[in-house]
């Protein structure tokens, strides 16, 4: 099991999801947690120190990359010529690779200083990726994992932050066996196969799963917070915070 959790906007926590996310840890025993950016609110110190803490009192690995929201807003001179030192003072690398037993993770910095929620990725990038997905085992999940989606519905006003070389890349990963991508931003939750909606022609789905928020009370149109789960058969579950329970539970898709 693979726990996906996006916009945690640390800053703007809310306590019974932190709380609850670390029962469903200890009940579930999942193989890693990911984080599809925006960990903090502001990109301050103490946002990034309290993130920091909750993903380690989950006692599991996380992989985590940056959002938007992980570089500086109003501090320009930081935002220019040091965007990520904090996030790096604490979690590293900007793109990590890491290896469960069911999944293979690759990390995507979509984050561009001058942009403030467009998303972006580069030629450069994009062979970076191909390589990590050849080298990949073939009995492992490929998945990777950036802030911005790779798409949405037309009609959504973050239509612009998608990448632009994003159907450039779909087609390139695609004949490694990329199987999903994991993002955050939106605060939605959906799944769809861009073989599909990008016409790639590809012999397999690739999976764009969009996230919620997990813990922040920044809520997309009142809707409850909530994280997805990936199965080690490649099946996804959403899980949604019930405030008279306190607790995540699993939504059902209703037959037809």
């Amino acid at each position: 099991m693979l726990i996906h959790l996006s916009d945690l906007h640390f800053g703007t926590e809310r306590f019974e999801c932190m709380q609850a996310i670390q029962h469903f840890c200890v009940k579930h025993q999942p193989e890693v947690i990911v984080v599809s950016g925006d960990l903090t609110q502001r990109a301050k110190f103490k946002e990034f120190y309290r993130c920091k803490q909750f993903l380690e009192s989950l006692n599991t690995p996380y992989f985590v990359v940056p959002g938007n929201h992980d570089i500086p807003l109003y501090h320009l001179w930081n935002r220019t010529f040091s965007p990520f030192n904090l996030y790096q003072l604490f979690f590293g690398s900007l793109e990590k690779t890491f290896m469960t037993e069911h999944f293979y993770l690759i990390g995507l910095n979509s984050i561009r200083r001058r942009f403030h929620t467009k998303g972006h990725v580069s030629f450069e990038q994009i062979q970076k990726v191909n390589q990590q997905l050849i080298e990949a085992p073939v009995n492992k999940l490929k998945i990777i994992v950036s802030h911005q989606p790779f798409y949405t519905e037309k009609e959504n006003h973050h239509l612009n932050d998608c990448p632009a070389l994003a159907k450039f890349a779909l087609k390139e990963w695609g004949q490694h066996h990329l199987y999903a991508l994991l993002h955050g931003h939106l605060h939605l939750v959906a799944v769809y196969d861009l073989n599909y909606e990008f016409e790639l022609n590809l012999e397999h789905p690739i999976y764009e799963v969009h996230a919620g928020t997990a813990t922040s009370h920044r809520l997309y149109k009142k809707m409850p917070n909530s994280f997805n789960v990936i199965c080690t058969d490649g099946s996804f579950q959403h899980y949604f915070f019930e405030e008279q329970r306190q607790e995540f539970v699993l939504k059902v898709a209703e037959s037809d």
